[in-house]
């Protein structure tokens, strides 16, 4: 299966990092099925940090591996047991079962207000839920251990607007 990191750099060597902020599904390395997801967001994290190229690195994950070897936890829709789990992890709160990888949509800039509200207090859960069904949600992967990161492999980089490398 291929999967999509959008960054401010090429990353090879996917790394495990502590965040400083909350994540939807906690410290990891995030990746998209969606190259156009992976391409916004390197617009994004290259917006924030002030420095840096757009760029898109592309992946092969050992799903077959994966399925039978790591501790996967799949959200098919984003419903209250997403929800809550995503509000747990952006409270730094979470403390149930941990897993290998995490995969479900993206609380991206399109639906982040409603989560906001969400989280603030102002929106309660089912409003919420509501609300995102009517959205487009995108998908996201959060590889949360080493054992996940093994079965994926760099395969290239691009810059956004230039030319295939590595």
């Amino acid at each position: 299966m291929i999967l999509y990191h959008g960054s401010s750099l090429a990353v090879e060597k996917p790394q495990l990092i502590e965040q400083k902020r909350g994540l939807d599904f906690g410290a990891g390395f995030y990746l998209t099925s969606r190259e156009e997801q992976a391409a916004r967001f390197s617009e994004i994290v290259v917006d924030r940090r002030k420095s840096g190229v757009e760029t898109v690195s592309v992946y092969e994950f050992d799903m077959e591996t994966a399925e039978k070897t790591l501790n996967i936890l799949k959200f098919s829709s984003a419903d209250k047991k997403w929800l809550r789990f995503v509000a747990e992890n952006r409270f730094k709160t979470y403390t149930d079962a941990s897993y290998d990888v995490v995969v479900g949509a993206v609380a991206n800039d399109s639906v982040m207000p409603t989560i906001q509200a969400f989280l603030g207090g102002f929106v309660n859960e089912e409003a919420t839920i509501i609300t995102l069904k009517t959205s487009k949600l995108f998908d996201q992967w959060c590889l949360k251990s080493e054992k996940a990161l093994s079965l994926l492999r760099f395969v290239k980089s691009y810059e956004i607007g230039g030319d295939s490398n590595g």
